[in-house]
This record gives C-alpha cells, sequence and structure tokens, in this order.
C-alpha cells in the first residue's frame, strides 16, 4: 500500500527578544524553518517495506519470480547496522545508507563493488533454478559458466589469454558454486560487465536490477534497487553499491537533494554524485 510523508513547512511563534543595534526590543518574532521529509520506514525489512514513495509516486511493481521483485523484496538487516568491511572493522564512513543487505562479507576480500552485484545476479538465478544461466565474462572477454566449472573445468590464464580443461571433480554443490564466484570475482570486474552486458539507451527504459556504471581500472557500479514514478512521467530511483575495500552492501543516501533521499533523479550520460563517489557520465547496464 502506497505511503505518503511530506515536507511540511512549520510556523512557531516563539517569545524571545532581539535586540537591534539601536538597543530596541522585538517581541514574539515568528521564526520559519523547513523539516525535510522522512521517507524511512525503519522497520521496514526489504527494500521496498523500508523507504517509502513520495507525494503522487507510485512504487513500480514487478512480476514475483522476475529479478526486479528479488532486489525490491531483499532482506535488509535492522535499521542503524553499520557497514563492515571484509575484515571485520566497521567502515570508516557510516553516514551515506539507510539499510544494510543481508549479503555476507567474505573474508577474502574479492567481493568488491561489481562482484556483490555478480553476486545478487548469480544467487537469484540460483534460486529461481537457471544454474545453467550463471556466467560471466573474465576481463579478458573469455566467458566462465557455472556450469563448465561445476563439471570440472578450470581455467589457465596467462596474460590475455585463458584456456580451460577439467582438471577437478564434478561437484555441483552450493559450497563449490561459491568457489566458482571467487574465480569470477577475481578475474571479472567493472570494465568486463561494461563490455559483456547490453546497455540501457534511456532512463525511463531503466528497472530495478539494471545498473549505473563507470568502467575502468578502477571503476565502480551500483544497481537500481528501487523505482518510483509518477503521472508526470517523472521517474524516481534507489541506489545500492557494495565498495572497495569489499564490505555490506548498503542501500544509499541522497546526500545532495534532502527533500527527496534517499531516492535519486538520474539522468543518462549526466553527472551523478553518491556518497563517496560520483559518476561523471552515467552509463546504463542490464544483467543478460
Amino acid at each position: 500500500m502506497k505511503r505518503f510523508v511530506l515536507g511540511v513547512f512549520f510556523v512557531g511563534i516563539v517569545a524571545v527578544f532581539f535586540f537591534t543595534k539601536k538597543g530596541k526590543v522585538v517581541k514574539n518574532v515568528a521564526l520559519s524553518y523547513v523539516v525535510a521529509p522522512d521517507y524511512i520506514q525503519k522497520e521496514g525489512e526489504t527494500i521496498a517495506s523500508r523507504v517509502l514513495v513520495p507525494e503522487t509516486f507510485n512504487r513500480v511493481q514487478y512480476l514475483e519470480k522476475s529479478f526486479s521483485n528479488y532486489i525490491q523484496q531483499y532482506a535488509l538487516k535492522p535499521y542503524g547496522s553499520k557497514i563492515v568491511n571484509y575484515d571485520g572493522k566497521d567502515y570508516l564512513y557510516q553516514k551515506g545508507h539507510v539499510g544494510i543487505l543481508e549479503v555476507p562479507v567474505p573474508s577474502n576480500g574479492l567481493q568488491q563493488c561489481a562482484d556483490a552485484l555478480i553476486r545478487l545476479r548469480a544467487e537469484y538465478l540460483w534460486e529461481q533454478n537457471r544454474k545453467d544461466e550463471i556466467g560471466f565474462n573474465f576481463t579478458s572477454g573469455h566467458y566462465c559458466s557455472w556450469t563448465e566449472y561445476a563439471n570440472g573445468y578450470r581455467p589457465k590464464v596467462n596474460g590475455n589469454k585463458v584456456t580451460f580443461s577439467k582438471t577437478a571433480q564434478t561437484n555441483h554443490s552450493k559450497e563449490n558454486f561459491y568457489k566458482y564466484l571467487n574465480l569470477i570475482y577475481t578475474y571479472s570486474g567493472t570494465q568486463s560487465l561494461y563490455d559483456e552486458l547490453p546497455e540501457v539507451a534511456s532512463v525511463k527504459n531503466l528497472e530495478v536490477g539494471d545498473m549505473v556504471v563507470k568502467p575502468g581500472f578502477p571503476g565502480h557500479i551500483v544497481m537500481i534497487a528501487d523505482k518510483a514514478t509518477n503521472a508526470n512521467g517523472e521517474i524516481l530511483f534507489i541506489l545500492a553499491q557494495g565498495n572497495t575495500p569489499a564490505q555490506s552492501v548498503h542501500v544509499l543516501k541522497n546526500l545532495n537533494d534532502a527533500t527527496i533521499s534517499p531516492w535519486y533523479h538520474i539522468e543518462k550520460d549526466a553527472f551523478l554524485e553518491i556518497p563517496t563517489y560520483y559518476f561523471d557520465q552515467t552509463k546504463f547496464l542490464r544483467f543478460k
């Protein structure tokens, strides 16, 4: 059900005294101040229930088993949970998020920004029993599928040359699946996703689960975690990210616009600033 939270101007008559330069006393001066709207429902346990939509907007609804719905309904840790680095220590900056996704942070340090989103996609396909669709390109351009890995095929990497041969026993277990993901984390990243995945041509075509990317070494990538629209054709988005160093996947505040935070307006090929990072030119991608 749609919830509304309004930003309100409060005007109070305050019994105070102000002295002018000439010594005159002015009584009962009207003071006005703005209270920013609060779109956070602290008891919300998913992205869609944690963040309320602004007035006149409606949250976009998706089919139950779609990737978009999977992300909207992704479980969050209790409100106020801290971003934790792979080494178990708190991240030094804790003022840029409104939620932490229930995604474990491996102690090996590999699950960085692109890797965290790869994990979300791979786990979704696993849970939907679409395991044969799990596969990602290395930065070299070579495709590495879970099916081949589970059947014992391992890459031999020599610079940009990669060959695969059967060197391990067949193992389709969940434990082996996460070993596969560690391999992907090692050889994939923002550039490989940018080279591999189809681009989304316009903002109006963006959906939950799509990504904003700056490819490179290093680059950065964030995921659209929620979407709302209104009758005027305006679109708002919620963003979530992993980061470097590897850390908790978290839902971002909008520190540049308190009137809609944590929602964002996004434009294609435009500047976009998020906590601790900025995209000088936005590009959009979608998982296949």
